[in-house]
């Protein structure tokens, strides 16, 4: 193969193909004009400058998109990271605040080196099921301020926006509709003089691009024990979020993404968004859910064009872009609402074939959610919640039963299912010690030994047969049953 050759064949398939182009950059200034709003009310949050909230989104979406491990997920200032370092910057200032988001940066990488994205793999169906209509609901609910107390043109055009999104696309795809009802209803507003809220009443955009720099704290071990709590949270809720809406992207675009690069890309992108002087951030659940599900963007492309377009927008086009109502952004989020709750799962049909434990959890996640308005919790509280579910139903699955040798001199009892803690415990009294022969078999050929509370049961039954003078034989163990019940037996009672 010539090197010409083998240069084409390392391209991606976007490089030569016009229409992904067209899709992806369009998709990325949609994605760059939601942005602005988000990046400034996630700044109020956090108590800084509208400013310093807009460049965190540039600096994480343009990292984000080299070093990530999941194209075309948005990562920018999120209102969880806000909500976590706010009291830091509220207390200590500003120069903390960034040096907890650096330091952020370090932990996700070291989590991300330590392999913790393998955790993902423990969280259950139901939870992400629930993390996906929560956050539905938090986008749609994240609308509502928006709609109180403002003049009256606001509500119709948002049913026009509405309509613009939902009819548009029956005429043709090739322009984002989103990206028509911004300029439709920007239009509309500018050219009838109409005075409804606009972008530029939330916050005064940057005219000038970030500069790198320290963050302006002393270097000492006082100052890192009083960031160090702030920013391992901020890495621990950052690398959930990111994580979580991998997944999702994932079963939308039915492609497979780097999880472990995707926890070290987020740190990389807040360090370096921490030497620009950026509030940090995590990936944007709504902002990926336009790029992915309504513009259909896919390659790394679109998610670097929405963090350059955003720098563009304010400090080029700053005046133009002030201008945008409102009410086009919001449409565009309640549309966004809409389209990633998952219908199918509270259909009346789904329900009644669903196992009660399973909507149970589903339930609990989006209770969380809702009411902390931190994705994180809810989604560690329904994986406990479904262990726990998971953990009960199992239980009751050991069974024993006891078959007695015709001569009467000994007995085979055979058990029936998983042995753990929980199903273990009640092992013990499943036994008839006083009557049984003085030969006592165990078989577990149909049973597994999954921890040492089950070897301590296997134990406790011997002994008790022991101090009356009885036998008890194990047999059937399975290898790794055989393995873990050989190290452990004898070595787990008291004084040991």
């Amino acid at each position: 193969m010539s090197p010409a050759a083998r240069l084409r064949g390392l391209k991606p398939d976007w490089i030569s193909d016009p229409k992904v182009w067209r899709t992806e950059v369009l998709g990325g200034l949609v994605v760059a004009l939601a942005l602005i709003p988000e990046a400034i009310s996630f700044s109020i949050i956090a108590g800084v400058d509208p400013a310093i909230g807009l460049f965190a989104s540039f600096t994480m979406a343009v990292t984000i998109a080299i070093v990530g491990g999941r194209r075309a997920m948005i990562s920018a200032a999120t209102g969880a990271v806000a909500l976590v370092i706010a009291p830091l910057n509220r207390e200590h200032g500003f120069g903390y605040l960034v040096a907890a988001v650096i330091l952020a940066g370090v932990f996700q990488i070291t989590l991300g080196a330590l392999g913790v994205a393998r955790l993902m793999r423990f969280i259950p169906r139901s939870v992400m099921v629930g993390f996906v209509n929560s956050l539905a609901i938090l986008i749609f609910m994240a609308q509502i301020p928006e709609l109180r107390g403002v003049p009256w043109p606001v509500y119709p055009l948002l049913v026009g926006g509405l309509a613009l999104m939902v009819f548009f696309p029956r005429l043709t795809t090739v322009i984002p509709a989103p990206l028509v009802s911004i300029v439709v209803l920007t239009v509309i507003t500018v050219a009838a003089g109409i005075a409804v809220p606009t972008v530029g009443g939330k916050g005064e955009l940057p005219s000038s691009l970030p500069v790198p720099g320290l963050p302006e704290v002393p270097f000492t071990l006082d100052t890192l024990t009083t960031i160090a709590p702030y920013a391992f949270a901020m890495a621990l809720v950052g690398l959930m979020e990111s994580l979580m809406t991998a997944k999702l992207v994932d079963e939308i675009t039915d492609t497979h993404s780097d999880k472990t690069r995707e926890s070290i890309g987020q740190g990389i992108a807040n360090v370096v968004t921490g030497f620009f002087g950026g509030m940090g951030g995590c990936a944007m659940i709504g902002q990926t859910m336009i790029n992915v599900k309504v513009s259909g963007a896919r390659t790394r492309l679109s998610t670097f064009l929405a963090g350059a377009f955003l720098m563009v927008l304010c400090v080029v086009f700053g005046p133009v872009v002030s201008d945008i109502p409102m009410a086009a952004l919001v449409a565009v989020m309640v549309m966004v609402s809409f389209a990633t709750f998952d219908w199918h799962s509270i259909a009346p049909r789904t329900l009644k074939r669903m196992p009660a434990g399973e909507i149970t959890v589903m339930v609990i996640t989006v209770v969380c959610v809702v009411a902390t308005h931190n994705l994180a919790i809810g989604v560690v509280v329904g994986s406990i919640t479904a262990m726990v579910v998971f953990a009960k139903r199992v239980a009751h699955l050991a069974e024993v039963t006891a078959v007695t040798d015709p001569d009467g001199g000994s007995v085979v009892y055979r058990v029936t299912g998983e042995l753990f803690f929980a199903s273990s415990n009640d092992l013990v009294g499943r036994f008839d010690y006083a009557t049984d022969p003085k030969k006592v078999v165990i078989d577990l050929s149909a049973a597994h030994i999954w921890d040492a509370s089950s070897v301590a049961a296997l134990d406790g039954i011997a002994a008790k047969y022991a101090q009356r003078g009885k036998t008890v034989e194990i047999t059937g163990l399975n290898d790794p049953s055989a393995d873990l019940h050989g190290k452990l037996t004898g070595e787990l009672a008291a004084g040991h």
